[in-house]
């Protein structure tokens, strides 16, 4: 190979590692964002953000054809003498670094390209019931309206799953909840005492799914009934046990298909 192909070549590679993949993510972002698939890794409130950073980085990409090929590695000056004194050093110790290099930079491009083909071909899908279940339990659920709830001034009929997580952890008068009416749509989850009942689980998410939480409430459902991972809407009642702990007594348990948007927020 050449001085001047393998030259091009190395150009190519160092911009389709920079603005290339770069534009390719934009165009997925921007993609998700116009079909409304977006939420399944942000919050909404991030949409926005998201999307114009996407626009920007295009834009940038469509620039950066203005800059002839491989000019973006020339800084504009003469590196002088130390440039001279790499080309004088021994073959022996330059050409390890130099393999090492380019092994790594190679290792990096294949692995980041196919992280981006991946986003570009394979359907958005929301978190896994599996990695739902692993994070229930990793810590007191504390979710939006939690301080609302310790002073016992919240309106519950706003609540989602999240809120009644932190009813349900927090709340020291539970009997002030005993009896309120709820509908709530998550999905079944194994409940933690065995055969009495099913765990209602959604995952609640504050910026991205990096962050999700796993919100789970007991529910008087017969487990049989319904499998790991199906999504529900519960309509019921909140009851109070003798032990003063909280769990959901259903009127009506309906199967649903995964909604459009999975999360809680």
């Amino acid at each position: 190979m050449s001085e001047h192909t393998s030259s091009r070549a190395r150009a190519l590679g160092s911009r389709w590692l920079g603005v290339g993949l770069a534009a390719v993510i934009a165009v997925v972002t921007l993609g998700l964002g116009v079909t409304g698939r977006l939420t399944l890794y942000i919050s909404p409130e991030s949409v926005w953000f998201a999307c114009a950073a996407a626009v920007v980085t295009l834009a940038g990409a469509i620039w950066s054809f203005a800059l002839p090929l491989g000019e973006e590695g020339d800084h504009g000056h003469d590196h002088g003498h130390g440039a001279d004194a790499a080309d004088d050093a021994p073959p022996s110790a330059a050409s390890p670094r130099r393999t090492l290099a380019a092994v790594g930079a190679v290792t990096g491009g294949v692995i980041a390209t196919g992280v981006v083909a991946a986003a570009l071909v394979l359907p958005p899908a929301s978190l896994s019931v599996e990695l739902a279940m692993s994070r229930a339990g990793e810590q007191t659920a504390l979710f939006a309206g939690a301080d609302t709830v310790a002073l016992g001034v919240a309106d519950t009929t706003t609540f989602g799953i999240g809120d009644w997580a932190s009813v349900f952890a927090t709340a020291t008068n539970t009997t002030a909840y005993d009896g309120a009416a709820v509908t709530l749509t998550g999905f079944v989850t194994p409940g933690s005492s065995g055969d009495d009942g099913v765990n209602l689980t959604r995952l609640i998410i504050t910026h991205c799914v990096i962050d999700a939480q796993t919100a789970t409430l007991p529910v008087s459902v017969d487990p049989n009934e319904y499998p790991t991972g199906q999504w529900v809407e519960i309509t019921g009642t909140v009851r109070a046990d003798a032990d003063g702990d909280l769990h959901i007594e259903p009127t009506d348990v309906v199967a649903i298909d995964e909604p459009g948007d999975p999360y809680e927020y």
